[in-house]
């Protein structure tokens, strides 16, 4: 199983001192995280996108082509590309140069966003959002095979025996399909033939279950061979000396998070600690815990859904990044080799 890290890029306000840093502050500790998770010898790193003062990082494929001067090994993905709202040339294009310039290590996992934001500030009525995400992710499935595109859709100009320029270093640019909880979304990856990462968040992951045995039924009746299917698995994650330490370091952080999340929804809705300890069972999603509390959580997952990939959101809440750097060492050098050997027996 590959093992990973991702950011969102929020921008929290630190709840033990008040400060909130600055997006620049933010971004040279996205590089500088990215850059410890190659050294450490992680698999992949992920950045999010979003089109909020809140955010610090709107457009993923700069900030990854960043990373991929400063980096060697690690595949570098977007974590979440906006589909609905992204035209698809201009996408397989960044996308395509961040594999030149990465050595074939670019990939893309497309979602249909938490937030609208994007929807008036590009132009496009979030009445259509499930219509332009089905458009656009076929359309860019086109354009990753062919060099050469012929095309007509509904939402942008037609294509007409155009250039598609330039190619990636890989054959073709992997492509995954973020899901939250939809059946249909699940479908849909299953019968394109793209990846699946589940977004689990919390809760019980048993009922993420069914979203991947429709992932699998769609794609085997597509003719999709088993072989090239793959599943992700993301989490927030926190990882410390013990499971009681780890909780009541990760608490004040993970409290923060879910409030201004919340308060970004509308909702006023806080976090208290008992519901925090409920989250971070052990039978819940939440990988907060010793490092064996972690490799079990995610062995457990791993009998579940047979995932290939790993991948844990570890800086939200405003934590600081010299804790961020010590969950990436723990992930690297205590989790990921027990992992790596329990999942390739």
């Amino acid at each position: 199983m590959e093992i990973g890290i991702y950011t969102l890029a929020d921008l929290g306000p630190d709840p033990h001192t008040g400060k909130t840093i600055s997006a620049q502050q933010r971004i040279a500790e996205i590089i500088e995280a990215g850059k410890m998770a190659d050294e450490a010898g992680l698999d992949v790193f992920g950045v999010g996108e979003h089109h909020r003062l809140d955010y610090a990082v709107s457009a993923p494929p700069i900030v990854l082509s960043a990373l991929s001067q400063v980096t060697k090994q690690i595949k570098l993905t977007s974590a979440t590309t906006v589909l609905n709202t992204v035209d698809p040339v201009r996408l397989f294009e960044d996308f395509a140069t961040l594999d030149l310039l990465s050595n074939g290590r670019a990939e893309i996992i497309a979602g249909r966003g938490a937030f609208i934001e994007s929807f008036p500030l590009f132009g496009y009525d979030v009445n259509q959002y499930d219509e332009l995400f089905e458009e656009n992710i076929e359309l860019f499935l086109k354009l990753n095979a062919d060099e050469k595109v012929t095309w007509s859709g509904r939402f942008r100009s037609n294509l007409q025996n155009a250039d598609i320029a330039p190619r990636p270093a890989q054959k073709n640019i992997p492509l995954w399909v973020g899901v939250g909880g939809t059946p249909e979304s699940a479908e849909r990856a299953g019968r394109l033939g793209t990846g699946l990462v589940l977004a689990i968040l919390g809760g019980d992951p048993n009922r993420f279950k069914p979203l991947v045995d429709v992932y699998r039924q769609a794609a085997s009746q597509a003719g999709h061979a088993p072989g090239d299917l793959k599943v992700g698995v993301t989490g927030h994650s926190f990882i410390s000396e013990t499971t009681q330490q780890a909780k009541d370091e990760f608490y004040p952080y993970y409290s923060n998070y879910w409030g201004y999340l919340n308060r970004q929804h509308g909702m006023s809705t806080q976090m208290s600690r008992a519901d925090f300890e409920q989250f971070a069972a052990p039978e819940t999603a939440l990988f907060v815990g010793s490092s064996q509390q972690v490799i079990e959580k995610i062995l457990y997952q791993y009998e579940l859904f047979g995932h290939q990939r790993f991948i844990a959101q570890m800086d939200i809440g405003g934590l600081p990044f010299k804790k961020v750097a010590e969950n990436i060492e723990r992930l690297a050098t205590e989790v990921a080799p027990v992992v790596h050997r329990e999942t390739s027996k």
